[in-house]
């Protein structure tokens, strides 16, 4: 008997179908970030990153042109179990005009859904308020000039656009979301009107009603960043308020919170009250860092409660780090399977025995069993489900990216 055979007839012993777990595996597409690949560059060459952005490391190789950051998409792709989504932020637009983020059309990411056509991938988007010249004082649709302001409206309507042309052409929803930089160092004088120009801000963006059948629109919130520690005004509370109250999305990033909060609680609660949700899963450090998703408590019970809530369907799943201090690659490799290992790892929990537990009162059973669980084979299974897609299971992975760098990032220079 396989290592597979025998992980499937214990997993069969407490009621969990092994079959069942990876075809709904199979079946959920996690959102890839581009920006991984070139430390949040992007195609335009104007700035500096700004807006609390920070890309920390530089480990040689990294993507400089489109060219470049596709081939190195593909070969992260070529290691990740599955078929998926590519995240995009308006800044990658590929074009030889000269044209500014309020006037971007969907012509200027031709070259990308061509990309995603050709790979079977579904495309989400971003638009890009930070690193420009109309954000160097780091309020974009909360700011007191009304013609600052509308240079950003314009650029999230063109956005919504291009999302929705992105999920009419490969029939897949387009999640577009929006988080905007915008904050004070220190405290504030008044709270109150930037959030009121946000809400306004907001409200004429979302005025124009596309499709849902090829976009979901979200709004991110964040804590505080750099450079605005005291106050960011799409804090959380405003986006759940605004969310609830115009049928858009909030969207979870689980840096963008308190350290002791954790956005695995906050999801069965969320997913109560609406009908879909969008996460960005990171891994923060003592605050919002972005480090590469790891197989770490968080991350799987962010995979639990998806799961135990019934939820794949209901929630999108990205992922959002950036490290420049390891191989590019490799990064996304990691952290794509991990968000897949802790989604198996979820599958092949017996949540209606657990819950039962739970409801009887036998905290006893409970621990012990979950506790038990963690030694269960779900390697042997995470690795048949990477051959089975032809890619290599366990750490064999790695020699490929040593090679893609001896062989194509060195070169670069």
């Amino acid at each position: 008997m396989s290592r597979f055979e025998s992980a499937k007839e214990l997993y069969k012993a407490i009621g969990v179908d092994v079959d069942t777990a990876l075809k709904k595996l199979a079946g959920i597409r996690i959102s890839l970030h581009c920006w991984q690949g070139d430390d949040v560059s992007g195609f335009e060459n104007r700035s500096a990153l700004s807006g609390g952005i920070a890309a920390t490391g530089n480990y040689p190789g990294k993507a400089r042109n489109p060219d470049e950051l596709m081939a190195d998409i593909d070969q992260a792709l070529q290691l990740i179990p599955g078929k998926h989504k590519l995240n995009l932020h308006a800044s990658y637009a590929i074009t030889d005009e000269k044209v500014d983020r309020d006037q971007l059309k969907p012509r200027h990411f031709d070259q990308w859904l061509q990309f995603a056509r050709e790979r079977g991938l579904g495309l989400d988007f971003n638009p890009t308020l930070f690193s420009h010249p109309k954000a160097a004082d780091g309020l974009t649709l909360s700011h007191p000039d009304r013609e600052i302001r509308r240079f950003w409206i314009e650029h999230c309507k063109a956005s919504r656009k291009i999302a929705a042309y992105f999920g009419k052409e490969l029939g897949s929803v387009a999640l577009n979301n929006i988080w905007i930089p915008d904050g004070y160092k220190d405290v504030p004088a008044d709270r109150f009107t930037p959030r009121q120009r946000l809400q306004e801000s907001l409200d004429e963006i979302f005025s124009e009603k596309l499709d849902e059948k090829y976009i979901a629109d979200s709004v991110e919130s964040k804590v505080f960043g750099i450079g605005v520690e005291s106050y960011t005004v799409g804090s959380h509370e405003f986006y759940l308020n605004y969310a609830a109250r115009n049928h858009v999305l909030c969207l979870l990033d689980n840096g963008h919170y308190h350290p002791t909060e954790t956005v695995s609680d906050k999801i069965p609660s969320m997913l109560l009250f609406y009908e879909r949700l969008a996460l960005h899963v990171t891994r923060p450090v003592r605050w919002d860092s972005d480090h590469v998703v790891l197989f770490d408590d968080e991350t799987r019970e962010i995979a639990k409660e998806i799961v135990r809530c019934d939820a794949l369907d209901r929630v999108f799943i990205g992922l959002d780090f950036f490290d420049a201090s390891i191989n590019r690659i490799s990064a996304w490799v990691v952290g794509m399977r991990n968000m897949q290992k802790a989604l198996l790892f979820a599958l092949l929990l017996p949540h209606e025995k657990l819950k039962a537990l739970q409801n009887e009162g036998n905290f006893t059973e409970l621990m012990a069993l979950q506790e038990e669980l963690k030694l269960y084979p779900a390697g042997d299974v995470w690795n048949h489900f990477c051959e089975t897609h032809n890619v290599p299971p366990m750490q064999d992975w790695i020699k490929v990216v040593q090679g893609y760098e001896k062989n194509v990032l060195a070169k670069r220079g």
